[in-house]
């Protein structure tokens, strides 16, 4: 590891490229991707076991530091959730479905704040230019470089942390309908960190990276949000609005960073600019099939965003349509509004639509029950 430096070197180019548009981004890469494909006549198993002996560099210390801490990520989130966010949740009086969620989005909210935090630093407060000129990821590139030590920190943290994912997701989140989805998303993004950073990809990593944690902090904040509001029996306009104000963001920066900036800025750069910075670089087809994969669990879960903006538009509730439904509705919902912990279904004659928020001398109706209204 080495401390970082702003040059390019002789072998960079001076001038920033332009960024592509999508149709740049198809007709250029699948041109140059099938180019390489053709051009790769000795490609096979072979030829990968010997690239892999020559070009991948991972210490035992940092495959001893990386279990250490995936296993501190765990133990941490575990004290944290049973001395803060748990009495957070009983102090807060929320509801028992939101409160046995909370701790998760809590937990989320703080790694990812954090992680997205360090990563904007790299890239726009220090001499880093991988943003602004993303081509510029792949310039002086050299098999076993050292890698910066604040670029090596960044991935300490974010591969433990997916490496402590995975284990989250199948045994401390809340079972979702993508959950499974979300546990090959983990496996994925551990693999392009652990492989980008061994084959010294590092600098188009700390790229992803940054464009896919802000959806994270707004993803969990819109949800903290979504709990606080039906806090207490009441209703709380303030947590309302705020939820409402970060699914809109959620929705927009989803678009704005994971399927138009990611694409364009970091898929472009992998597939055509790296061949022509690194002629033959080492596993090129591999590095760019899990960075399209992840493309594609992106495009899965913009329908989840699609149908969520759908249900807010119709209902004016904001929820999240990840969530399983109760699998005996009528029953469940009976026995709740019996235990006075959730809302009663909306009447079949009334005239107003579901979830709309109405006030009443001082009183908040919502789905047929009034709650107190607080600010």
């Amino acid at each position: 590891m080495s401390s970082h430096t702003g040059e390019t070197g002789d072998a960079g180019p001076v001038e920033v490229e332009p960024m592509p548009g999508y149709l740049d981004l198809i007709t250029r890469a699948s041109t140059v991707m099938l180019g390489a494909w053709r051009d790769c006549s000795t490609c096979g198993l072979e030829l990968s076991k010997q690239t892999l002996l020559d070009n991948a560099y991972i210490t035992l210390t940092e495959i001893a530091l990386f279990f250490f801490c995936a296993f501190l990520w765990t133990q941490v989130r575990r004290g944290l959730t049973e001395s803060l966010f748990k009495p957070l949740a009983q102090w807060w009086r929320l509801l028992p479905k939101d409160a046995a969620k909370m701790p998760e989005s809590a937990w989320k909210l703080v790694f990812y704040t954090m992680s997205w935090s360090y990563s904007t630093y790299l890239l726009f407060f220090t001499s880093y230019s991988f943003f602004h000129d993303p081509p510029s990821v792949f310039y002086n590139w050299k098999s076993g470089m050292s890698v910066p030590t604040d670029i090596a920190i960044a991935y300490l943290i974010q591969g433990s942390f997916y490496g402590h994912s995975i284990y989250a997701t199948v045994y401390m989140d809340a079972w979702r309908k993508d959950s499974a989805v979300m546990v090959v998303h983990h496996i994925i993004t551990l693999a392009l960190i652990i492989f980008s950073y061994a084959f010294r990809y590092h600098n188009v990593g700390i790229l992803v990276l940054f464009l896919h944690d802000i959806n994270d902090i707004q993803l969990e904040f819109t949800k903290l949000n979504v709990y606080l509001k039906s806090r207490g029996g009441g209703y709380y306009l303030l947590n309302d609005i705020l939820s409402n104000m970060g699914s809109v963001s959620f929705s927009i920066t989803w678009f704005w960073f994971r399927l138009y900036w990611f694409p364009l800025k970091v898929l472009y750069a992998t597939c055509v600019s790296s061949l022509q910075s690194v002629p033959g670089i080492p596993f090129y087809f591999f590095f760019n099939a899990l960075l399209l994969a992840l493309l594609l669990m992106n495009i899965y879960w913009f329908l989840f965003i699609v149908v969520f903006v759908v249900k807010v538009l119709k209902m004016k509730e904001v929820n999240d349509v990840r969530e399983y439904e109760d699998e005996d509705g009528s029953k469940a919902a009976a026995a709740a509004a019996a235990a006075g912990l959730l809302k009663e279904p909306k009447a079949e004659n009334s005239d107003d639509d579901a979830g709309h928020h109405i006030s009443a001398q001082g009183k908040h109706v919502q789905n047929g029950i009034t709650k107190e209204k607080h600010l």
